[in-house]
């Protein structure tokens, strides 16, 4: 028995071990890098960095008065969090907010089948491109080819492939390539080229490039959805990734870039809940505000590959964000793939791969070759990007959320098999699987020329009244919380887009937790399914669970929550509270669907304000001074035409381009949002700055707004003035130096020569220094010398011996045989010199 004990004891140490070795290996990864906000520009960060013993490393991409800081005197990595660096910073008056960064897992949602790929590079691939020409379950394609017909090819539409980089040099996206949608986040750089190892890791990226933008008809791999489209890369997935990276990725070049489409997220692993950080999460934002000239950049997010964990991607807070498109995947045969995730966040659905026996995405490879093997989520995002690209190009006028309209209403449930279909309250199927149904690039832009902005977006809010109560285990607990949907107030919701239950709770075993929302129209959605690897104890804090079930219903009325153990089976007791949780609906007042053709028969019912009807043109003399060719009143945005300038989102004519926008085909379009003036939509093609933006960099020729200035230049009343010449960098004045420029020394503020700069003790050093290294010399020309010498006679003594001089003595001369068998010749031939 005594054994037994001590053989169970040994077996508890082992599990203990493994435990924490798993809790070590789980915990966060605590870099020595800190976000930091503090106003008034790169000069003040930079001050306050040398007073906390940091140092700046710039301004996190497009965040203004966000800084990363790295401490140069922590480890690189580290399992615990810096507490004196946290002081420190905490303690600074004019340090706002700050995070020290910790390091992300971020999954490629793709995968790696064993094997090898058979191709040929010099053969076109659009054979293997089945989901494009009537090759999928009962010739259902994604309508690309008659989009194509129509004229859309996705013509100046800039997309960006957030991911591992980019082979911009590959022969089908080289003529495509957007270097100003292109960086290397982890190397600081603009070339998003990918990092070559024998494994190929880094393929990732310049596939999902292809299934995007690949040129058409050059006898090359593949086409893109959008061949005609730009194509660029911002590599920030081959290093550490921690919220000031994605961040910065996620707000490159924002003015110039329409679409983002990234093919990763957290772990799939059915354990993690995991999303955005604060300045990723700022980035968002901002895209949605300033992007696109302020139409809101497009954000296209795969949805995950977690389904063999049973993970749901309403734990991926960038799938269920309301700002992301998130693309689900249907297999050849028009069935749910293994690797779905199944969520209430899910809009739409592209082709992907399936089992073993269904065929895969064709596309782009690194060594410019091609592929046939992309696979999972990953595949499926890109070709949404490229569809979306078409109707950009059929309505520039398009918004985030017009964007959204667009793609769930042209979704189509049929050609799926296995959707699992409900029915809404408005009447539109929509499923956990695939949102509403497989994307149609031929409808979508069809719609998108039809097409009339939404009505601004409202947020209300409803709040209940639960607070701290016991979720008992294995019972079914319901909340309600009626709501009138803000009416009367300028908040009021009568149109619903999106929903986010923002739920607090613990649990025993999290995973375990089961959550419903039923809407006032009897729209059942499942938030959470039972996500049985995620075992341990632990919960949600304010976790928006989003549900685009609901789209078009009308909030007002009673919502239900259900929350439920999932785990029936289970006799351990566990349970848990739910804290609390409250309802944000966002939509519209007004009846969102407008189109600019009244006849079509999707038209919406009466508006308030009639549509424009070509019979009520007015002559040219009743119109503004700004409108050609008539008008339909007598306002700047009532013209048919413009004499000069169109603004595109405000659809105003202009004599000229005011402040702020550029001209480009008699349109003005909007400056990068740090400019004032500009002639393109890049921040290097600044003309003027607002107060206390401005940086000047005179050697490239370029004004470039920011709230700092470059090194060499000082601020001085909004203005970056030169330092002076011995300054590599100067404070407040030219002559008030912070570092020199080479072959000067900082001494106090001032850069003096180095010989000047020099104290006597300096010199007496140097004096010195180089009398030993004139003693070190001579000890060594001596010592070669020596050694020459000694050479030259061991050399010279040798060779008399063995003869080789001619001096040689004649009897000693050939005596020595070279080998055995020659031994008589040589001694005979001897003989025969001395006779002679």
């Amino acid at each position: 028995m005594s054994v037994r004990l001590y053989s169970l004891s040994r077996w508890t140490e082992l599990i203990w071990i493994f435990q924490l070795l798993f809790d070590i290996l789980a915990a966060n990864v605590y870099t020595n890098h800190f976000a930091v906000h503090i106003e008034g520009g790169n000069h003040v960060a930079d001050n306050v960095a040398r007073q906390t013993g940091f140092k700046n490393l710039g301004q996190i991409g497009s965040l203004h008065d966000h800084y990363l800081f790295e401490a140069p005197h922590r480890h690189r990595r580290s399992a615990s969090p810096s507490h004196e660096d946290h002081a420190t910073l905490h303690q600074h008056d004019q340090v706002n907010w700050f995070e020290q960064q910790t390091v992300k897992s971020r999954k490629k949602r793709d995968f790696h089948p064993k094997g090898t790929e058979q191709f040929n590079v010099l053969d076109p691939y659009w054979s293997n491109q089945w989901y494009l020409n009537k090759g999928a379950f009962g010739n259902n394609d994604m309508n690309v080819i008659k989009a194509w017909q129509l004229g859309f090819t996705g013509k100046n539409i800039v997309i960006t492939i957030l991911d591992d980089g980019l082979e911009r040099t590959h022969p089908d996206l080289k003529t495509n390539y957007d270097s100003y949608a292109s960086y290397d986040v982890n190397d600081h750089d603009s070339d998003p080229t990918p990092r070559y190892d024998p494994s190929n890791e880094n393929r990732h990226g310049t596939r999902c490039a292809g299934e995007v933008s690949a040129e058409a008809n050059n006898s090359y791999c593949t086409v893109g959805i959008a061949p005609n489209s730009r194509i660029g890369g911002v590599r920030m997935l081959d290093g550490e990734v921690y919220d000031a990276v994605e961040a910065a990725s996620l707000s490159f070049n924002r003015s110039h870039i329409d679409i983002y489409s990234a093919s990763w997220g957290p772990d799939d692993d059915g354990k993690v809940v995991d999303g955005p950080g604060t300045l990723a999460k700022k980035a968002f934002i901002n895209g949605i505000e300033y992007g696109r000239g302020g139409k809101g950049s497009i954000f296209v997010w795969a949805s995950g590959n977690g389904g063999s964990a049973l993970d749901s991607c309403n734990c991926d807070g960038y799938a269920n964000s309301i700002f992301t498109l998130s693309i689900s995947s249907v297999s050849e045969n028009g069935v749910k793939p293994w690797y779905l995730e199944e969520c209430s966040s899910t809009l739409a659905t592209t082709y992907s791969s399936g089992a073993y026996n269904e065929k895969q995405i064709a596309s782009t490879d690194l060594h410019e070759k091609c592929t046939t093997s992309h696979t999972g989520t990953s595949a499926s995002a890109p070709l949404a990007a490229g569809m979306v690209a078409l109707i950009l190009e059929a309505n520039k006028d398009l918004t985030w959320r017009d964007v959204q309209y667009i793609t769930l209403m042209t979704a189509r449930p049929g050609p799926i098999r296995d959707g699992e279909w409900v029915t809404n309250g408005v009447g539109r199927k929509v499923s956990l699987r695939y949102g509403y149904g497989l994307m149609d690039a031929y409808e979508m832009v069809k719609l998108a020329q039809q097409w009339i902005t939404v009505p601004e977006k409202r947020e209300c809010i409803a709040l209940s009244d639960v607070k701290d109560v016991p979720l008992a285990p294995h019972q079914r607990f319901t909340s309600e919380i009626v709501t009138d949907g803000c009416k009367g107030t300028k908040l009021e919701v009568t149109y619903l887009e999106h929903v986010q239950a923002v739920i607090s709770l613990t649990y025993e075993v999290r995973g375990n937790v089961v959550i419903f929302l039923t809407s006032p129209k009897g729209t059942r959605s499942q938030l959470l399914p039972h996500r049985p690897n995620d075992v341990n104890a632990g919960g949600f804090k304010e976790w928006p669970f989003l549900s685009v079930h609901f789209w078009g219903e009308n909030p007002q009325g009673v919502w239900t929550l259900e929350v439920q153990d999932g785990d029936q089976y289970n006799s351990q007791e566990s349970g848990g509270v739910l804290t609390s949780w409250s309802l944000v609906f966002h939509g519209t007042v007004e009846y969102p669907i407008r189109f600019q053709n009244e006849t079509t028969k999707t038209s919406p019912p009466p508006v308030t304000t009639a549509l424009p009807n070509i019979d009520s043109i007015k002559s040219q003399e009743n119109c503004n001074a700004e409108c050609k060719g008539g008008c339909r009143g007598p306002l700047d945005t009532d013209c048919i035409e413009c004499k000069n300038f169109h603004i595109g989102h405000l659809k105003k004519c202009v004599p000229k381009c005011p402040d702020g926008y550029y001209s480009k085909d008699n349109m003005c379009f909007s400056c990068e949002v740090s400019c004032a003036s500009c002639s393109g939509p890049m921040l290097t093609q600044c003309l003027s700055c607002p107060p206390g933006h401005q940086l000047l960099n005179p050697k490239a020729k370029q004004m470039i707004c920011s709230p700092d200035c470059l090194p060499g230049f000082y601020l001085n009343a909004n203005t970056c003035l030169p330092c002076d010449p011995t300054c590599k960098e100067c404070r407040h004045s030219s002559a008030d130096c912070i570092s020199c420029n080479p072959n000067y020394k900082l001494v106090g503020d001032v850069c003096l020569p180095e010989k000047e700069a020099q104290s006597p003790l300096d010199k007496d050093s140097a004096s010195s220094m180089k009398s030993l290294e004139n003693t070190a010399i001579i000890i060594i020309v001596v010592c070669l010398s020596i050694l020459l010498i000694t050479s030259l006679i061991v050399t010279l003594l040798f060779a008399r011996r063995y003869s080789y001089l001619c001096w040689a003595d004649k009897k000693f001369y050939g005596q020595i045989p070279r080998d055995e068998d020659d031994a008589d010749v040589r001694f005979a031939y001897s003989d025969e010199i001395e006779e002679y």
